[in-house]
């Protein structure tokens, strides 16, 4: 059998490299002759870039950066070479995210994206082709804000000075100056690669949904909202471009709308960016059975993460999917898909703090069951 081994991380746990290697140590236990394609995924979020670099042969690249509060944090960037030339890939949590700062210090009136612009900064001091900036993990509500500052752009109070870092320091905001923009980034061709579709503002913009989770308060929400808003109608004014209900703008607090704002992104989905740097379309056409999985399964999950993007192209091909996860959603049913939760079969305290282990068992146990499989869902 040909089997493509191409999970997502295991949120807190495992990395997308880490859950690979533990079901293809568990599938050789049972079918030692199967051949086995390993390919680690991402959608956008932590781990792209680690993803990214591993398919195409590339490096990371480390460098001090501002973190969300403006202290000083080591971050790393990707670079690559493909048939298209040099490609960059920074991660926007590596620099501006959540995991960087303890619950007691999250307050998205005042994080800042500024240290991810300080890695586009740094990638673009080694003159690449391509930008893929990964939105996800965000500890910011700046709608792109201090990104564009770091990259020169000038965001004026009334006052004529720039205003401060942070999502409530854009009601302040008067004037968008663009005239010192790195000239750099004229040259690069940037996307930026989310898993979300959240508009920046509104019931299901980026401060209402996401705002609560980054330590924002019910008032916060409404304050930062606006705050959203208030920026996109200056860009609107003095950039001449209309994004507030752009699909992506609300990704990373807004950043989604910075980068297509200031920088001319174009937004994509994560999976896609990574699946056709992995060329996953080919190699899952050569594939018997496709073994995905993720943290937690749940109805987001269908919607731009990891598993969407590996059933929507193997079920173009025919190709047999199992997802194996931490957990899933209760009353989740994906009509042909089998899917095994560690958390159901060794209890949700082992799932987490065992989770190599487990996952190395219900691969072995998936790899007993692999014709049973193939031959019902095909």
């Amino acid at each position: 059998m040909r089997i493509l081994v191409a999970p997502d991380k295991f949120r807190g746990t495992l990395t997308a490299r880490q859950a690979a290697e533990a079901i293809a140590t568990g599938w050789r236990r049972t079918r030692p002759r199967d051949r086995l394609d390993l390919a680690p995924m991402a959608d956008g979020g932590e781990g792209t870039a680690e993803a990214l670099v591993d398919a195409l042969g590339g490096e990371l690249v480390t460098t001090s950066v501002h973190g969300p509060l403006n202290d000083p944090v080591v971050a790393s960037f990707g670079l690559a070479e493909t048939a298209e030339g040099r490609l960059a890939i920074v991660e926007m949590a590596a620099a501006s995210g959540l995991a960087l700062l303890a619950p007691s210090r999250r307050d998205p009136r005042i994080t800042t994206t500024r240290g991810t612009g300080d890695l586009i900064a740094a990638s673009l001091d080694r003159s690449p082709d391509q930008l893929v900036v990964a939105l996800g993990g965000s500890a910011t509500n700046d709608g792109g804000a201090g990104m564009a500052q770091a990259l020169g752009v000038r965001l004026l109070a009334g006052s004529g000075l720039d205003i401060g870092p942070g999502g409530v320091e854009l009601l302040e905001l008067e004037r968008i100056d663009m005239t010192a923009l790195d000239p750099r980034i004229e040259r690069v061709g940037c996307v930026a690669a989310t898993d979300v579709d959240n508009p920046l503002t509104g019931p299901v913009g980026a401060s209402v949904v996401y705002g609560p989770q980054k330590g924002a308060s019910a008032e916060d929400v409404g304050t930062l909202d606006r705050a959203l808003g208030h920026l996109a109608a200056v860009v609107r004014r003095d950039l001449g471009v209309d994004l507030r209900d752009e699909p992506g703008a609300g990704a990373a607090g807004g950043l989604g709308f910075g980068l297509m704002a200031f920088l001319g992104a174009r937004v994509r989905p994560g999976v896609e960016v990574v699946s056709d740097a992995l060329d996953l379309t080919s190699r899952l056409s050569e594939a018997d059975l496709v073994v995905t999985g993720e943290g937690r399964l749940d109805a987001g999950s269908l919607r731009g993460k990891v598993p969407a993007g590996i059933l929507r192209v193997a079920r173009e091909l025919s190709v047999p999917v199992v997802i194996a996860c931490g957990d899933v959603e209760p009353g989740l049913k994906l009509a042909g898909v089998t899917v095994v939760s560690m958390a159901d079969r060794f209890g949700a305290q082992a799932a987490l703090s065992d989770a190599r282990r487990c996952l190395v068992s219900v691969a072995e146990e998936l790899a007993g069951r692999v014709k049973d499989l193939v031959g019902k869902q095909r």
